[in-house]
Parts: structure tokens; C-alpha cells; sequence
């Protein structure tokens, strides 16, 4: 049950409303119920805000939980725990499990074991085609009405330009989301790290950036074509920003994301043929994070997320070629995106919270990313100057592939709270 909370003289961040000041904020019956200076009342709980930043609560609008078929990795259980430790109130996780999320009894299953275990609300994206597999398309629509809030195949890029206009073409009706790994196999297979000097020094093969570009570049003209919304999944290239930086001002309907090791690592930090440096897209070249970070900045780059993508010990655990895509992030975003970003001037914190909360909740269409009086009572507490030390076998997620072990970071979620109800509080 949810409950009336007070949070007393934090620095409520609210961008959906361009609130930026130091005041409270009552929770009541599942929804915001007040802003402003309380002088009286009775509450069930106090939280003593002071120094510390009150907003919407953060939305990652790509993660993979799992479940079902990859529970020795991750669950909704404890992927969702892992959300919410990162100050995380809600999740849209990725329709890649066995099998895939590619019909309307899988979505429901997905969001009936949220309702049973979940730590945050869950938002399924579904498969564009049926097993992912780029053949045939899944029954979108339906989907759609089970509850997912956006179509995907991601893991994969789909190849065929026929397949993908013909998805956008059957969204458009309902204004539905296509999101993109894009990637054409062509150019990338076999490939486990950027192309350039470093992967010529290690002898590994490599995946150009034109997989990347060439494939935004297409889907760019399709999404004009078929007026379709169109989202590119984990941005990662100089020349990627830059075509959707033109789109946008050509006004193709198109949004982007990026992860925070896309912003703070290079291929070059592959040197030491460590797995847990393995992703996909790759860790780029400087020239590229400079790039990315001038799309953060300028808003081509709309959205921060983390591609939260759990593998057990044993898998991670082989050569550097052999190893899966991948790292963990829900439980480290919030403070790697302050060292990227706010640490350097790119952005301040309205901006951070406008990327992790306002804008993926408008993109999915989900409540969230506000706190206006009646909205779900969904709320962030961050501590901006609290150091730590990133330590994953303290990880709620049950999976421990992260490059940033040992790093010393500030900032950091002191509460979570969803509908009222206190999800997650520091130790």
C-alpha cells in the first residue's frame, strides 16, 4: 500500500515544469499531491531532503532483464532491485530473451511477473519480427494492446529495408516507436571491437563504424518515407551523430540514446583484452566521444541510458573474441553520467534529469518523467556530493561484467520511490 510522505527541503528538479528551487514535496494516495512550503499536516513519513536533489524518477528505456530464458544472468526480480539501487523507477527491457518477447501472451507474461516481482515498473519493448530472426513480422499491433511500449529487434539490426518500412508503416497508425540496433551484419561479422589502430595492435578483428552509419542512413530515409517514429538504439559513432543531427533539422522524426561508456571509454582501453570492455556497439575512438558529447550537449542526442546487458561469470570469463556483448549499468549510471557530463560543464543537473527521466517517459509514452500535482508519485532522491566507490560484488543485479570496478564516483540515489511506496534507500 502506498503511503503520505513529506520530503522536506530538497532541491526539486522538475523539467517538465522548469522547476529548479529548494521546497517540499507530499505524496499521497500513489500521486504527488503537493508542492510547496508545508508548515503543518500529518504524514506517515518525513525524509529530510536537505542538500539533496528531489525529481521525477529516473526512466532507463533500454535494459535487458533476461527473463525469461537467461534467469542465470538476470531476472525481472533482480534486475529491477538493480534499478531501483540506481535510482531507476521504471524500466523498458529488451525483447532478446528465449524466446523472444515476438507475441501478445509473451509481453503479458513478461508484465504479470513484473506485478509479482518487480522492484519498478517494467515496460516491455517487443520484437519487430517473429524469433528476431528478420523474416516475418510479428503481430505489432496486438503487441501493442498486450502493453508494449516499443518495437525492436534489438541484438540485431534488420537488414532488409522492405521488413523495416513495412514495420514503420504499421506503427504509424498508432504513433508506435521503432528502435534500431543499428548495425549491418555485413560489415560488422565477426568483428568484437572498433576498427582502428588499436584493434590492428591487438590483432583482433574489428567492426567498422559504417556499420553503424550505414544503417541510421537508411533507416533515416525510411522513417521520412513512412512519417514512422524512429529511435536509434546506444549511438556511438562521430558520423552516426552527425546524420541524425541533419534528420532532425530536416524533421525526420528521429531520437537517439547513449550509454555512459560510450562517454567515458575508448577502444583503446581494450588494450588489455579484458571482456568486461567488450560491448556492442564498441567503445569507440576519442574523436567519436568528443562527437557524442557535442550531441549531448547540442540535444541531437536525446536520451541517457545504460544497455544494461547481464552475463554470468562463466561466460564472460573466456578470450576477448569469444566473449558475449556487454556490461551491467542500472546500478552505476547515475554517477558515470555526472562524470562525463556534469563534472565537465555538458550539462547541469535539469538537463541530466530532462535525458533520464522527462524525455523517455514523452518517447515511450509511459507516466513518469514529471511531478505535477496528480502524477504518479514516482520520485528520485539523489545525494549530488556523496562519493563512493564502485564495487560490483555489492550488485543487487546478479551479474558483475562492468569495466568501471574500483572507480571512485559522486553521486548517488538515496531514495527510490514508486506510487508512494519506498522501493529502494541506501544503506
Amino acid at each position: 500500500m502506498s503511503q503520505s510522505i513529506l520530503i522536506r527541503d530538497g532541491r526539486l528538479i522538475d523539467p517538465s515544469q522548469e522547476i529548479d528551487e529548494v521546497t517540499d514535496v507530499v505524496l499521497a494516495d500513489g500521486r504527488v499531491a503537493a508542492i510547496g512550503r508545508q508548515s503543518s499536516g500529518s504524514f506517515e513519513q518525513t525524509i529530510e531532503a536537505g542538500g539533496q536533489i528531489v525529481c521525477p524518477g529516473l526512466i532507463d528505456m533500454h535494459v535487458h532483464l533476461r527473463e525469461p530464458g537467461g534467469e542465470n544472468a538476470e531476472t525481472i526480480e533482480s534486475g529491477t532491485h538493480a534499478a531501483a539501487a540506481g535510482g531507476f523507477t521504471a524500466v523498458a527491457c529488451m525483447p532478446n530473451t528465449r524466446p523472444a518477447l515476438d507475441a501478445p501472451i509473451l509481453i503479458a507474461g513478461v508484465l504479470q511477473r513484473a506485478r509479482e516481482a518487480a522492484h519498478c515498473r517494467v515496460y516491455p519493448i517487443a520484437a519487430i519480427t517473429r524469433g528476431r530472426q528478420g523474416a516475418e513480422m510479428a503481430e505489432l499491433a496486438l503487441m501493442r494492446e498486450a502493453g508494449a511500449v516499443g518495437f525492436s529487434d534489438d541484438g540485431d539490426g534488420i537488414a532488409e529495408a522492405a521488413m523495416c518500412l513495412r514495420a514503420m508503416q504499421t506503427v504509424r497508425p498508432f504513433d508506435g516507436l521503432i528502435l534500431q540496433h543499428c548495425e549491418d551484419r555485413s560489415l560488422a561479422a565477426g568483428g568484437c571491437m572498433h576498427a582502428g589502430p588499436t584493434a590492428t595492435r591487438l590483432g583482433l578483428p574489428a567492426i567498422s563504424p559504417l556499420a553503424e552509419e550505414l544503417m541510421i542512413q537508411r533507416d533515416v530515409q525510411l522513417a521520412r518515407a513512412a512519417g514512422a517514429r524512429y529511435h536509434v538504439c546506444h549511438i556511438s559513432t562521430a558520423g552516426a551523430v552527425e546524420i541524425v543531427r541533419r534528420a532532425k533539422a530536416d524533421g525526420v522524426r528521429v531520437t537517439t540514446e547513449i550509454c555512459p561508456h560510450h562517454l567515458l571509454l575508448t577502444d583503446e582501453t581494450c588494450g588489455h583484452y579484458d571482456p568486461n570492455w567488450k560491448m556492442n556497439p564498441p567503445l569507440r575512438s576519442q574523436t567519436d566521444v568528443d562527437v557524442c558529447l557535442e550531441g549531448v550537449r547540442d540535444g541531437t542526442i536525446d536520451c541517457l541510458v545504460t544497455d544494461h546487458a547481464p552475463h554470468s561469470p562463466e561466460s564472460k570469463e573466456r578470450s576477448f573474441e569469444d566473449a558475449p556483448f556487454g556490461i551491467v549499468g542500472l546500478e552505476t549510471a547515475l554517477p558515470l553520467f555526472v562524470q562525463a557530463l556534469l563534472t565537465p560543464g555538458h550539462l547541469d543537473w535539469p538537463g541530466l534529469i530532462r535525458a533520464m527521466s522527462t524525455l523517455p517517459a514523452e518517447l515511450l509514452g509511459v507516466p513518469g518523467g514529471t511531478l505535477k500535482i496528480g502524477a504518479p508519485a514516482d520520485v528520485t532522491i539523489i545525494d549530488p556530493q556523496r562519493e563512493w566507490t564502485i564495487e560490483p560484488e555489492r550488485f543487487r543485479s546478479k551479474s558483475r561484467n562492468t569495466p568501471f570496478a574500483g572507480w571512485k564516483v559522486r553521486g548517488l540515489p538515496t531514495y527510490t520511490i514508486v506510487e508512494a511506496q519506498i522501493r529502494y534507500t541506501v544503506d
